[in-house]
């Protein structure tokens, strides 16, 4: 008889109930998705989460604390300023004052009160006037002799540069409208140690010196230096506060220590050295240095503790946005003593060593209808 095959006591791994084929490798411990590769679990895309939100509060507190800083200085340099540290008010901007055909324009003066042992030390030793078309962002800056003799109202004829003492800068503005058929809407009063401080704020300047005499040489005594007060050749050259400074006083006035050399124009001279140096301020001003609060607390002081104006705080944005729009290049810088080409002045003696146009006393028709033609 047959023996019967012995029962089968095991069956295939496949067949096995669920709880015994459900092993898994740690190694394969990670979702998975039918369509695509396997992604990490959650708690590290939590991980990574946290640590993106942490970056972001970080940047955020560190954006926070610079704009706390930065409207700080904003703020207090405004204050002393304009008399307000409202920073909606400078954020809101307001039309600008312009003339009758449009221009916008600013009498800057600069006076020495900062060295009470300087003769005049009240009076405005460089007159200059600032005009600036927005239709087609050009503008000139054109020297005031301060030895024009002209009519101050209220006070009869003198030196235009006595009319601040006389008035304030109130009754020069009102001069130089008078003289030069002009609308001018605002001022700015500087004490020269402004140039100081902002040129070296800015990180100094770059001038271009381009003397017939090969050679700018004033030998007076820089007093605080110990130095001469100007000695730089034609050519390229990088100056820090005290030379530019220096550079925007020198006038080649007789010395002890030797002759001048390229200031044979004297005053002349130096308002040209002026107005160099004020372009060069300005091509180094910008937004960008104006909003970062590293650099711009030692400028906006500098300007605030040595400039007086009637520039109104929600004015100044509108107005240093229309200065910084206009090109290095599109921006003249005449003299009366050279203004297209010619010369519309003589000396006189009135009142000393005085100026006068060269058409007549008082008579400035010349002299306007040439200014009408810069930026043309």
């Amino acid at each position: 008889m047959a023996r019967k095959a012995a029962p089968q006591t095991s069956q295939p791994r496949d067949s096995l109930p669920r709880r015994y084929n459900s092993y898994v490798p740690k190694a394969d411990l990670r979702e998975s998705r039918p369509d695509g590769p396997a992604v990490e679990p959650a708690p590290k895309r939590h991980i990574l989460l946290r640590i993106a939100i942490w970056t972001l509060l970080v940047l955020l507190v560190l954006g926070l604390l610079v704009g706390v800083w930065d409207a700080r200085n904003i703020s207090a340099a405004t204050t002393k300023l304009f008399g307000s540290g409202n920073l909606l008010s400078l954020v809101s901007a307001s039309s600008l004052r312009t003339d009758s055909s449009g221009r916008v324009d600013v009498l800057v003066a600069g006076y020495s009160i900062d060295d009470p042992g300087h003769n005049g030390a009240a009076l405005t030793d460089s007159i200059m006037l600032l005009s600036m078309n927005p239709s087609d962002n050009t503008g000139y800056m054109l020297s005031i002799p301060r030895d024009l003799y002209v009519e101050i109202p209220g006070y009869g004829h003198a030196k235009i540069n006595e009319a601040y003492k006389d008035g304030g800068m109130d009754l020069l503005v009102q001069a130089v409208n008078n003289i030069f058929d002009t609308q001018v809407g605002y001022y700015a009063l500087v004490d020269y140690t402004a140039v100081r401080s902002i040129v070296d704020a800015v990180g100094g300047i770059d001038v271009t010196i381009n003397s017939p005499d090969g050679r700018l040489y004033d030998p007076n005594k820089d007093w605080s230096t110990g130095g001469v007060l100007v000695d730089l050749t034609n050519g390229s050259h990088h100056l820090e506060g005290e030379q530019a400074l220096d550079l925007t006083r020198a006038r080649g006035d007789p010395s002890p220590y030797g002759d001048p050399v390229g200031f044979g124009q004297s005053d002349f001279q130096r308002t040209a050295d002026q107005r160099l140096v004020f372009a060069a301020i300005k091509s180094k001003m910008n937004w960008h240095l104006i909003l970062n609060p590293r650099q711009n607390g030692k400028i906006l002081n500098a300007i605030a503790d040595n400039v007086k104006t009637n520039i109104g705080i929600d004015e100044a944005r509108p107005l240093f946005s229309l200065f910084n729009r206009i090109p290095s290049d599109k921006l003249q810088s005449a003299s009366l003593r050279d203004l297209n080409g010619r010369n519309y002045l003589i000396g006189s003696d009135y009142e000393g060593d005085t100026l006068t146009p060269a058409a007549g006393l008082n008579d400035y028709s010349q002299i306007n209808d040439a200014i009408s033609q810069l930026n043309r």
